[in-house]
């Protein structure tokens, strides 16, 4: 897995992102209007709208919020119209980044995200300039400790998963993203899901450490506080020894 998702679990753990939570559920709503607009209104037949509302649950998005953004999307409560652009870039030290955005105004989208970009000595690049290192797949995330995570592994990969990589305190499973529900079905029947979602994933990553590493995950925390954009996925890596010193910062 991406560095960025090892420091994002570590924020995750440390409660970071709590007091950000009001920001995470317009963002999740977001993506459910979009989802509804695109597949309809019926969690049976639409998977991206069923993978929009599982993810909002995950992050304790209260009931009457989900089923806002189903009305507003199927337009029974009126809003704002949205568009689904997807960035790529390089950030600092020469990682490929992709910024999977929402937006009413493309035009500011833009500004916003290529300012980012250079103020961080990255620079934005043409489509297709680094998609091509990355691929989708399903990723579960599951609380673990040392004990049972060998458990957890067996389990996820007799649900059908492709891969499974431990970490300190939870496990990570990759699937197809058409297994993605039904591994997860499987998992969650024992243990505890911490999230589900189709990502895109590195096919290689960058290996940076100390005060690079740190420069990094801060440029791609900045683009993940943009309102506009929903999610970012770099190929950026760290050691085990830089992730436990930016555990102490955090």
């Amino acid at each position: 897995m991406s560095g960025h998702s090892k420091w994002s679990q570590i924020k995750r753990q440390k409660g970071v992102a709590d007091a950000k939570r009001g920001q995470l559920f317009t963002k999740l709503a977001r993506e459910i209007i979009v989802a509804v607009r695109q597949g309809g209104a019926s969690l049976d037949s639409n998977f991206q709208l069923r993978l929009a509302v599982q993810r909002a649950r995950d992050n304790n998005m209260p009931s009457d919020n989900i089923e806002r953004a189903i009305k507003r999307g199927s337009g029974d409560v009126e809003g704002a119209a949205l568009t689904e652009v997807m960035f790529e870039g390089y950030g600092p030290s020469g990682v490929a980044v992709l910024v999977q955005a929402l937006t009413d105004n493309r035009n500011r989208t833009v500004q916003e995200i290529r300012r980012m970009f250079t103020r961080h000595g990255g620079s934005l690049g043409e489509n297709g300039c680094v998609s091509w290192l990355f691929e989708s797949k399903g990723v579960i995330t599951v609380e673990s400790n040392a004990s049972d995570a060998e458990e957890i592994v067996l389990r996820a990969i007799d649900a059908g998963a492709e891969d499974v990589k431990t970490e300190k305190g939870y496990v990570e499973i990759y699937t197809q993203p058409q297994d993605l529900e039904e591994v997860r079905k499987a998992v969650e029947e024992t243990e505890r899901v911490i999230s589900a979602e189709v990502s895109l994933t590195p096919k290689t990553t960058v290996l940076l450490e100390d005060n690079k590493a740190m420069q990094t995950l801060n440029f791609l925390d900045e683009l993940e506080e943009l309102d506009d954009v929903q999610r970012v996925f770099s190929n950026v890596d760290v050691s085990e020894a830089t992730l436990e010193k930016l555990r102490d910062r955090t």
